[in-house]
């Protein structure tokens, strides 16, 4: 109903050089771009049937609702729930509101990247899209507390707190959950694990770093530039960046005794 009642448009993910279209395999630098192309060249009938068959254990919608305007008056909308509410009692359209909304809303109507509900700043999608379980606690770990937009994410997020004997496969170190197995042997065992690939070829690195530096040098993409919130400081990557805040911003160094 919102894809065929507004100018709001999916976004598959945003991986290697861009977001991805959830109707074709498209992807764009910019999400405005990707907005102007899902509403230009994919029709109703299209959209209609956009994730039927997924199941509620994964499913997650997230939703571009920058300029978000209703297509059957023109009426512009502020929220996602601004848009639904003027449907349903203006257009008498049907919406169930009594299950838990898996719909997340990003905005891109600044230069940088902002939480559609907070509007707390981030410096890459997929820092804010961590975030934004915060703001939909669908589900919630019994362990820490820590909620999240579907059962799936939960479900990854639980083996954290499985405790036991995990060797590494390569070499004679043993740890007490899976995930610092995890993180263990793809940081120093790399050959077995290069996790960040190319967004323009097949190429693999061991850390997201060298993927960036490669892109940039290879394929002459932008170089990646982090502004600090608080100062004018800019990084090159984003552990520098967090690094910074924390020492400078947040005062939590160390302390000598």
């Amino acid at each position: 109903m919102i894809l065929l009642c507004s100018n709001a448009t999916p976004i598959r993910c945003h991986a290697g050089v861009g977001y991805k279209c959830c109707f074709c395999s498209d992807q764009y630098a910019k999400p405005s771009d990707l907005k102007e192309h899902t509403l230009s060249k994919h029709d109703d009938e299209t959209k209609a049937s956009f994730m039927k068959r997924a199941t509620m254990v994964r499913y997650i919608v997230k939703l571009d609702i920058s300029w978000l305007a209703c297509k059957l008056c023109g009426g512009n909308m502020k929220t996602l729930e601004d848009l639904i509410s003027h449907l349903v009692s203006k257009h008498e359209k049907v919406y169930y509101s009594d299950i838990k909304n898996h719909i997340i809303p990003f905005k891109f109507e600044t230069e940088g990247l902002k939480c559609a509900v907070c509007c707390n700043d981030f410096n890459n999608f997929k820092v804010l899209l961590e975030h934004m379980n915060v703001h939909f606690k669908n589900h919630v770990c019994e362990v820490c507390g820590c909620g999240f937009v579907n059962k799936h994410t939960l479900q990854c997020h639980s083996y954290r707190h499985i405790t036991g004997v995990f060797n590494c496969s390569h070499c004679p170190k043993v740890f007490d959950t899976k995930v610092k197995r995890r993180d263990h042997e793809r940081s120093v065992h790399v050959k077995a694990s290069k996790t960040n690939k190319c967004g323009y070829c097949d190429e693999k690195f061991s850390d997201y770093r060298k993927k960036k530096d490669h892109e940039v040098k290879e394929h002459g993409a932008t170089p990646l530039v982090l502004k600090c919130q608080a100062c004018d400081e800019t990084f090159n990557d984003q552990t520098l960046l967090t690094v910074h805040t924390k020492t400078y911003h947040l005062m939590e160094r160390r302390i000598p005794h």
